[in-house]
């Protein structure tokens, strides 16, 4: 192993080479700056380049989940599908970085091993660890984390694990190469989203599929079709005016189905009925904007959610599965799923549920148990999720003034300022950090907000001669009491979500995202406008 090595100095280094990564990239070369990138996979691409389990395919619309700062990108790019499926949106991510050279920034296939702040240089020194194992230590006035929120995969430590004899894989570290299913008696552990996009696509590849399903999810179908090349024109001719409309919506996308400003409670159930039909004809994330008060009310939110319940046994045939399927908790408290014939697979005479809400599961060398029943498998799949918005960044050894962890300082939460910045982390930046709306938005959309705000508070420090850009104690404790109680105004906190850390043993249980998109943009820009408020400048 080779282990020579050696040092640079640059103004900005960046974490992760997707969309965040690329964009912030992109920028800081544009406005002067000096920057190196490094990303632990082999190319660009992020969550797309990890996630190629089968099925996997955007949430947000394709005409909306790309970027807006190139309208010849814009213009020249053809999106294919309504919803973009994996192979197409990593196929966009390698044509960005090529069109716009980015690839010559990006250190591939290596990991941030340490990133540690120098109180006395006022500099970052992040230690990695390249291919065939050379080290590199570079120094930056800044560090920009561009990790993603959904990037750190939980892996689970099931019992008897070891002893399984059979192919394991996780859906959020999936092999580059094909995965074969023909002929295997396949588990599938998990029914997230991305259990829902895969357990059909699997189901008829295999011989026969057991979903091992702890808590069952809403989802509402995609109507998946290929975009129509009249349609596309017709948004590229006015693009720039849905992108205006997009940053209006609480979510950042969604304009062409935007919600309705009504109660679900003003209106007769005839009526309700009526507008919930037209929001399930037209698919998607949109359903949740059926009502203005779904995420608000529980008694509005039961409206919409025994809705979807109607709906699910209505498709699937037994009875006893229905039931098992059928979601108790509040709809949009957890991640809404978005499917292509998710509960029309359990109709298949190839495909078994069994409930481990009350039985944990345990392996053996031929299978799974539950109970003491063990069903024998060839493959088990895992869609356990992520350690959502915190994992890649606890993980990456990140050290702030007097040598403080940032593990120590979000033991009990992730403590932040605006979701971009932390007290005692001087020059640090998180790209859709926990605190700000992230995954709550069109990440692209949260992304280009945060990448935009980002490069302005550089050239701000640079325009006038200042080195360092640091949260208020103050400030941070009052953005952590806002979100929270904005998030506690909702009904997001009312599940046991990965909203809230709850997938992952031992976490905090504390609502990271924030709710409200362009209240959100408004205040980044307030804290700019008056100063940079709420930052100390040194």
């Amino acid at each position: 192993m080779d282990n020579r090595t050696s040092s640079d100095q640059v103004d900005a280094v960046v974490v992760g080479a997707g969309f965040a990564g690329m964009y912030m990239l992109y920028r800081l070369r544009q406005d002067g700056f000096s920057v190196c990138v490094f990303e632990r996979g082999s190319d660009v691409g992020g969550t797309w380049y990890w996630n190629r389990y089968p099925g996997a395919r955007c949430d947000v619309e394709s005409m909306e989940y790309s970027f807006k700062f190139s309208e010849e990108l814009q213009q020249d790019w053809e999106w294919t599908e309504r919803y973009a499926t994996q192979p197409e949106i990593l196929s966009y991510a390698e044509h960005v970085a090529e069109r716009f050279d980015l690839r010559s920034g990006i250190s591939f296939d290596t990991t941030v091993t340490s990133a540690v702040f120098d109180d006395q240089t006022l500099s970052w020194s992040v230690q990695t660890m390249g291919p065939i194992g050379v080290a590199k230590e570079v120094h930056a006035q800044f560090l920009i984390m561009a990790t993603g929120c959904l990037s750190s995969t939980n892996e689970p430590a099931f019992d008897g694990l070891d002893e399984f004899q059979g192919a394991t894989y996780h859906t959020g570290d999936w092999p580059h190469d094909r995965v074969d299913f023909a002929d295997k008696t396949v588990g599938v552990v998990g029914t997230g989203s991305s259990g829902v996009q895969s357990i059909p696509v699997i189901a008829e590849q295999c011989r026969h599929l057991t979903v091992f399903q702890r808590t069952p999810n809403f989802t509402i179908p995609a109507h998946n079709r290929p975009l129509d090349p009249t349609e596309q024109a017709e948004i590229k001719a006015n693009y720039h005016q849905l992108r205006e409309a997009n940053e209006a919506m609480t979510s950042g996308f969604g304009s062409r189905y935007p919600r309705n400003e009504i109660s679900s409670l003003s209106v007769s159930a005839e009526e309700a009925e009526t507008i919930l039909e037209q929001r399930w004809a037209d698919g998607g994330l949109s359903f949740l904007g059926a009502f203005n008060d779904l995420m608000l009310s529980e008694e509005a939110n039961v409206v919409a959610a025994d809705f979807v319940r109607r709906k699910l046994r209505s498709i699937v045939r037994d009875p006893t599965v229905a039931e098992l399927l059928s979601p108790t908790q509040v709809i949009g408290c957890k991640r809404l799923c978005v499917d292509s014939g998710y509960w029309e697979t359990f109709n298949r005479e190839n495909v078994t549920l069994v409930d481990i809400s009350s039985e944990p599961i345990t392996f053996t060398s031929a299978g799974i148990k539950v109970g003491d029943v063990v069903r024998e498998l060839d493959t088990v799949v895992f869609a356990t999720g992520f350690d959502a918005m915190t994992g890649a960044l606890t993980s990456a050894g990140i050290v702030g003034r007097g040598t403080q962890p940032l593990t120590k300082t979000w033991e009990a939460g992730p403590v932040n300022y605006l979701g971009l910045g932390v007290h005692g982390f001087p020059n640090l930046f998180m790209i859709t950090g926990p605190g700000s709306p992230s995954v709550l938005t069109n990440m692209i959309t949260a992304i280009q907000q945060h990448v935009e705000w980002i490069a302005d508070a550089m050239n701000h420090l640079r325009q006038h001669g200042l080195t360092v850009i640091e949260p208020q104690a103050e400030a941070q404790r009052q953005w952590v009491a806002h979100v929270n109680g904005i998030a506690d105004f909702t009904l997001f906190p009312s599940c046991n979500s990965w909203y809230l850390g709850a997938n992952v043993p031992g976490k905090p249980r504390v609502f990271m995202p924030l709710p409200g998109y362009p209240d959100y943009k408004a205040k980044c820009n307030q804290v700019a406008s008056n100063g940079y408020e709420g930052f100390d400048l040194e």
